[in-house]
């Protein structure tokens, strides 16, 4: 199973994502790709198994992925202070993989029914979704949730 993990700005997201799917999918080659190099090791540290950055590594690794996760902003061009381009958002928001996002205020995005969630929790859920849903919808929730500070 390819699971890709896309992260920009410093990656802690991402790399708090590439921690929660470690730990319930051992088997999954799990790929952090940063719109920037600092995001793209902060994943490697998290356990990925591959690391890239840039645009070239999101649009090439997203068309065979069997899960895309990241913050909101990758599929909305120049979102991210600009990290993502628009061909970085046109290659996650049409690649056929279901996409996982979490809300974040840098993305200038706002999603209703999100205030007051903490950055830890809404991951943890991500992941359990994420999980059920690849894991043929059998209710299992393997993900457990993370003391990062939000």
């Amino acid at each position: 199973m390819k699971i890709v993990v896309i992260d920009g700005q410093g990656g802690r997201l991402g790399r708090m994502l590439v921690e929660l799917i470690r730990d319930s999918f051992a088997d999954a080659r799990i790929y952090g790709i940063g719109t920037n190099s600092i995001a793209t090791a902060n994943m490697l540290k998290g356990g990925c198994d591959f690391g890239a950055s840039g645009e070239n590594p999101v649009i090439r690794n997203v068309t065979d992925a069997d899960a895309v996760l990241g913050p909101v902003g990758i599929i909305a061009a120049h979102a991210m202070l600009g990290e993502v381009t628009p061909a970085m958002a046109e290659a996650v928001g049409g690649c056929r993989a279901p996409k996982y996002l979490i809300p974040v205020n840098s993305c200038g995005i706002t999603v209703a029914g999100t205030r007051g969630m903490q950055l830890n929790t809404l991951a943890a859920q991500l992941v359990q979704q994420m999980a059920a849903d690849l894991n043929g919808g059998n209710g299992k929730s393997p993900v457990r949730y993370l003391d990062h500070d939000t």
